[in-house]
């Protein structure tokens, strides 16, 4: 069993750094290209790479939107029962400082209590790690919750991953919340964009708002995930709300 209600959920959305490899200062160029040689040593467009991969990395990525949801148990006629809603908070923008910074009050707000946790899709690898590193780049304090995080064994951090959990001790596979929904019967979150296309979408036809419709589905997908792995009815539209 899966303890919902002791849950944040969270996903997040990053961009390259700047519009173009150009605006990059000269020494940032230089550690992109060979960066980029590691990454794709096939590929010698180093302006073509950071368009297309600079986003993944906390060092010349930042973020523009972080997903949060929780679950609240549903209640009829002043008794609980054992279905949940779904709230969704969205933090998003150009100013990563920002971001950052509301994203810390939230986590010191939510995590006054012990056994909760962060809960994502490839959070240990990706989402958390790189708050942490943006954090720290713009000098921004990390919420309590994330300190400290290096010193602990990897069961005392505060995550429950999906992507682990669906590993089940193999460590060769990846599966991708994409294809993870699909087989678990729920409706894919891809109907619109992919990661791949956000930093265009954000970059060139500034659409912010179409990246964070992105960002919560995501959110509303681990929930669903969720959900069938506790053997738990999906969540409805009525029980998925969005707040400010």
């Amino acid at each position: 069993m899966l303890y919902t209600e002791n849950l944040l959920l969270i996903d997040i959305e990053t961009v390259p750094l700047y519009k173009d490899y150009t605006d990059l200062h000269e020494n940032m160029q230089r550690l992109w290209d060979k960066k980029s040689q590691l990454i794709a040593s096939e590929q010698t467009d180093s302006q073509r790479t950071f368009a297309e991969r600079a986003g993944i990395y906390a060092e010349f990525g930042k973020i523009i939107c972080i997903g949060l949801g929780y679950f609240v148990k549903n209640k009829i006629a002043d008794k609980t029962d054992n279905t949940y809603s779904l709230k969704i908070k969205s933090i998003f923008g150009d100013d990563e400082k920002e971001i950052l910074h509301q994203f810390g009050v939230v986590c010191n707000k939510f995590f006054r209590n012990d056994y909760k946790q962060f809960c994502g899709h490839n959070i240990r690898e990706f989402d958390i790690p790189y708050i942490c590193r943006r954090s720290y780049i713009n000098q921004i304090p990390l919420p309590d919750i994330l300190m400290n995080l290096q010193n602990k064994k990897p069961w005392e951090n505060p995550m429950l991953d999906t992507l682990q959990f669906w590993k089940f001790g193999e460590y060769k596979n990846f599966t991708s919340i994409d294809l993870l929904s699909n087989v678990l019967g729920i409706e894919s979150p891809k109907d619109d964009i992919d990661g791949s296309d956000v930093a265009a979408v954000y970059w060139h036809q500034n659409d912010l708002t179409r990246i964070v419709n992105y960002c919560n589905k995501d959110v509303v997908t681990v929930a669903q995930v969720l959900m069938r792995l506790n053997g738990m009815p999906l969540l409805s539209e009525n029980e998925i709300t969005f707040v400010d």
